[in-house]
């Protein structure tokens, strides 16, 4: 919440202690106004959350680009291998044996990297909705607050009750009771 509209309360409040009638419409913003913090602050987190996790299935990504590297090298060797004059060669046979295992271990490396880096985009995805979702609410919310502080200058109490529903659908969305209509 910027400095303005910290002012703005503020000079909300000093009309509403000159106008007692108005109080439930203050108190109405000032709730409004620290809901929208917090959910700002939600979003914000989700946000972050997400690029720590797209980060980590970019590493992820690399890492099983690595072991897809080092496997395909040691089959790129015992293919070379079995084609060579050394075929017949105990030495030869003993590194043949050594880099198929190896191999296999790298494929079964990669296999777990794999499915470790979908995991993690399935999470960032999660991240992204959830912030999403936050950002969504955050708007919704700070209309609502608009709308009520209205109230104040038209001393019209539909405004009041439009920024209240509108409050609503704002917080509901941010706590994910509404995500499934939003689908």
């Amino acid at each position: 919440m910027s400095s303005e509209e910290l002012q703005e309360l503020h000079h909300h409040a000093e009309h509403g202690r000159h106008h007692p009638e108005m109080a439930p419409i203050s108190l109405t913003m000032a709730i409004l106004a620290v809901v929208v913090a917090t959910v700002s602050l939600l979003g914000h987190r989700a946000h972050t959350e997400e690029i720590i996790l797209e980060n980590k299935s970019i590493d992820q990504w690399a890492y099983y680009q690595a072991k897809n590297v080092r496997r395909h090298m040691d089959e790129m060797f015992l293919d070379i291998s079995k084609a060579g004059v050394f075929a017949s060669n105990d030495s030869l046979t003993k590194l043949q044996a050594k880099y198929t295992v190896e191999a296999k271990k790298w494929g079964d490396d990669q296999t777990v990297a794999e499915a470790e880096a979908h995991r993690l985009e399935s999470e960032a995805a999660s991240a992204s909705s959830r912030a999403d979702r936050y950002d969504l609410g955050e708007v919704f919310l700070e209309i609502a607050l608009v709308i009520t502080s209205v109230t104040l200058l038209t001393e019209n109490r539909y405004f009041w009750y439009a920024g209240i529903a509108l409050g609503a659908i704002g917080s509901g969305i941010a706590a994910g009771m509404l995500s499934h209509w939003m689908k």
